[in-house]
């Protein structure tokens, strides 16, 4: 009986906290409009609503023995019916005090609370001074806890499901995989479908050709008749009388196998749309149990905003717009933390002390902004926008300088929203200080790492002394999407269709080059072109000297940006199920996952973000003719030599030439670096002692460089002690050769053992 009793309670206590969580997130939207709003019927029938809503939650309470939870209660109801009956003045320190005890209720609620015991004092004293403030005593002060999403407590997030779905979210989650999967099955299908097709075209073909033989099979036949029994021509006619049989048998066994397989056919293709009618129908309903309003997250930041602006001294008001605009819940989840970074960043570094604003002519309060808002192409767009000060260009600069992210030379070549874009690298920060909020500069290294994960783009868009403005482009939906199939060089490829801004053919003699770059006119503007599979790094087989008509073209688009990449052939659209490529390869640049193709082909899946980096990447290199991948042995090795001194590097430079290497040089490490970046190298020849960049460093930048960490490094230098032997093996060289003991064989041997 105890077990049964046991097992009723675990049951009513499951259900309670659903329906406590609901009241909790009633009674905290309730007390955040009280706040805003003005004395008159509405605000008391607002009252009203939250004195309800305290009521019930202490009823629940008590029926499943929940002591502590019905004390709370009990006093806020106390304060409510003050604030009903007049008896009590709303401030804004009792408004806090109701804000602390619904934190402490929904930490009651939240699993692994602690004990009875330990919970009692801190119980004990809320409730009193929520008794004291019901009897008009002014709340004591208490020393304010971090903000809820900083890292304080506050009434955890009810479930993004919660009030919607009340199954588990494992268990939906798991629901939508299957369903995803059953994408394969019919792609699958669909394709036998058109095999099927090709075969009974290719057998109907088959049969004409058959056909028009009959008529000389007879003509042979009389032929042979009209020779009578002469030469032999008796037994040729029995056996052509044979043959003939034999082909007409055959006329009918392929009438009988072309009637089979139209048959077939038709039930494949019945079956195919079946499975797809299904298959899409069930996606469907499957993807609209998953979409949830934004406006679930409102109410979190909501409370944030107001939180963190009072702890800082600041006034601040978060306005939402487009809260009924539905996502999925897993990106909801996944954008919840990147969301509130921006907030943070807005309140901490733009929106100014009223003060401060004041001297500006701006109102005291600042304003936030987060607008939500459905785009085509299933995409929806986040804007968060603030009107604070801005953000300062040369700050930004001067903090890239400073981690040596880039170098002083191209800081000031950068535009203003290049060196904006910056803000989103890890550690690069504005603030002078760092502070429990801010000040570390890996908030916004966060928000793009977050929304690229999620297939979308961040950018920023400054308003000096007006404000910033961030803007995120996501997809409604994970996992599959509309992909378009292209094929570069010998390989197929998948572009989400949802970044493709159109597809296009142009002649070659459209193509023209601006700026030493290829471009292509489209709706009066000139267009970036960039072959794919250079951008990926494919060898262009046979490309030098192709001469096509016209060449086929996908616009991919991200925000502002807009590149056009050239491919091979455009196989078609369809929709696609991505897959991880595992821990393995959990980041391989360019790529977002694979997909399996109804044929059963692996295709890799592309990442846009990423191509259009890498595209703005090659863009920045010199415009070199394209070259034939060349036969092992007909191609030079090419080797970069670092040197300053002008006699040095013309001894290098004959020395290399002169054993068959192709030699670039460079006056110093910078200059090198530069080289490197904008070309391909086998091999870095280098001197130690340099001005701007010496050896040492110009060999850990290789080295911490993803692209060149591969490319093998010689120092030769006058520098023979121990310690710089040792610091150079220490940066990363693979051989250290003193110029006291050169011998240009012993340098030749090293190059050859390395490249």
């Amino acid at each position: 009986m105890a077990r049964k009793n046991d097992e009723l309670l675990k049951k009513l206590l499951a259900t309670f906290r659903v329906e406590a969580d609901e009241h909790l997130q009633a009674m905290s939207s309730g007390l955040l409009a009280l706040e805003k709003m003005p004395e008159g019927t509405e605000r008391a029938a607002l009252v009203e609503k939250i004195f309800r809503e305290a009521h019930s939650l202490k009823g629940a309470a008590r029926a499943v023995n929940l002591m502590e939870v019905e004390s709370v209660c009990q006093s806020l109801e106390s304060v409510f019916a003050g604030l009903k009956g007049g008896r009590l003045d709303v401030s804004p320190s009792l408004f806090d005090l109701l804000h602390q005890a619904l934190d402490a209720l929904g930490g009651l609620l939240a699993p692994g609370a602690g004990t009875p015991e330990a919970r009692a004092p801190a119980i004990g004293s809320l409730t009193r001074r929520l008794d004291d403030a019901s009897k008009g005593k002014p709340p004591e002060p208490e020393a304010r806890a971090e903000p809820a999403a900083a890292g304080g407590a506050h009434p955890p997030a009810p479930g993004l499901a919660s009030g919607t779905v009340r199954v588990s979210t494992a268990k939906l989650d798991a629901v939508m995989r299957q369903t995803e999967e059953l994408l394969a099955p019919r792609l699958a299908a669909g394709q036998r479908a058109a095999e099927l097709r090709e075969t009974a075209a290719a057998l109907a073909v088959r049969k004409k050709e058959r056909t028009r033989v009959q008529p000389a099979l007879r003509l042979i036949e009389q032929s042979l008749g009209r020779s009578g029994a002469a030469n032999g021509a008796g037994r040729a006619r029995q056996e052509f009388a044979k043959l003939l049989e034999y082909l007409d048998a055959e006329d009918l066994f392929l009438k009988t196998l072309e009637g089979r397989l139209a048959r077939l056919k038709k039930s494949a293709e019945r079956d195919q749309r079946a499975l797809a009618g299904m298959t899409d129908s069930l996606l469907h309903d499957v993807k609209e149990m998953q979409l949830l309003p934004f406006a679930l997250l409102i109410e979190i930041f909501t409370r944030f905003v107001r939180d963190l602006a009072r702890d800082r001294g600041k006034e601040a008001e978060l306005v939402v717009r487009g809260g009924e605009i539905e996502i999925d819940r897993r990106i909801l989840e996944e954008m919840k933390d990147p969301l509130i970074h921006l907030l943070r960043n807005c309140i901490d570094h733009g929106i100014e002390a009223p003060a401060a604003r004041a001297e500006k002519g701006k109102p005291p309060q600042g304003t936030i902004a987060l607008s939500i808002s459905q785009q085509d192409g299933g995409k929806v767009e986040l804007l968060v926008a603030d009107d604070g000060a801005g953000i300062d260009a040369a700050r930004v600069k001067a903090a890239a300088r400073k981690l040596g992210m880039v170098a002083g030379e191209e800081v000031e070549q950068l535009g203003e929203r290049e060196a904006l874009a910056l803000v989103f690298r890890s550690g690069v920060s504005t603030s002078p200080i760092i502070t429990d909020v801010s000040g570390r500069g890996l908030g916004l290294a966060i928000v793009r790492e977050k929304v690229e994960r999620l297939g979308g783009a961040v950018a920023i868009e400054p308003r000096f002394e007006a404000g910033t403005r961030f803007r995120i482009i996501l997809p409604l939906t994970l996992a599959t999407f509309r992909g378009v199939l292209v094929r570069a060089g010998e390989r197929p490829f998948v572009v989400p269709a949802a970044s493709v801004e159109r597809v296009t053919r142009a002649a070659e003699g459209d193509i023209r080059t601006v700026e030493n770059r290829e471009t292509i006119a489209l709706s009066g503007q000139a267009v970036a072109l960039v072959r794919l599979g250079d951008v990926l790094e494919m060898p262009r087989k046979g490309a030098a000297g192709e001469s096509a008509d016209r060449v086929q073209a996908l616009v991919l688009g991200l925000g502002p940006e807009r590149i056009a990449f050239r491919v091979d052939e455009i196989l078609g659209e369809q929709e696609v199920l991505v897959k991880n490529l595992g821990p393995q390869l959990a980041r391989v640049r360019n790529v977002a996952g694979a997909c399996v193709l109804g044929t059963g082909q692996v295709v890799p899946v592309l990442n846009v973000h990423d191509l259009m980096k890498s595209a703005v990447k090659r863009a920045a290199a010199p415009l070199v003719p394209a070259t034939v991948e060349e036969p092992a042995g007909a191609w030079q090795r090419s080797v970069l030599v670092a040197e300053d001194s002008i006699t040095s590097r013309a001894l290098l430079k004959n020395i290399l030439e002169s054993a068959g290497y192709r030699v670039t040089t460079a006056v110093d490490g910078i200059d090198a670096y530069t080289a490197l970046k904008t070309g391909t190298f086998d091999l870095l020849v280098s001197d130690v002692e340099m001005p701007r960049m010496d050896g040492f460093d110009l060999a850990a930048k290789v080295r911490s460089d993803k692209q060149l960490a591969e490319l093998p490094v010689v120092l030769v230098t006058a520098l023979e002690s121990r310690e710089h032997r040792e610091r150079g093996i220490d940066a990363g060289a693979n051989a250290y050769i003193v110029k006291s003991s050169f011998d240009q064989s012993n340098l030749l041997e090293v190059i050859r053992r390395l490249i």
